[in-house]
């Protein structure tokens, strides 16, 4: 993570565009570029888009790869380690999903029953 957060400062200042990169501005450019993965499973079934032509799949990776440098910036930006802050949101999520209510089950939280 840090080989990765000190590429795209570099990158960024190199380009003097840190101006642009406030938290409002990043988290915009989150849902933006988040936005652009979707659009290649637009229209897919659930299996279609488990078998995505290389083409494709090269053109999400793309997209991701902008979801995550948006992100990452973000996160620099807030001061927050976004790996410590995955690894906390997980424990979060499995105190509310606790495998005997959740498995095999799509349903949220407060639906769950023992």
């Amino acid at each position: 993570m840090k080989s990765l957060q000190d590429k795209i400062k570099l990158f960024c200042a190199e380009r003097d565009w840190q101006q642009y990169h406030d938290p409002k501005s990043l988290a915009i450019a989150v849902s933006v570029e988040a936005a652009e993965v979707l659009e290649h499973f637009m229209w897919l079934t659930g299996e279609e888009s488990r078998q995505l032509t290389p083409k494709a799949l090269a053109e999400v990776a793309d997209e991701i790869g902008d979801v995550m440098i948006c992100l990452t910036n973000l996160a620099m930006q807030l001061g927050i380690d976004p790996v410590a802050a995955a690894h906390a949101k997980l424990a979060k999520v499995a105190l509310k999903y606790p495998v005997e209510k959740a498995k095999g089950k799509a349903l949220k939280y407060d639906k769950l029953e023992g």
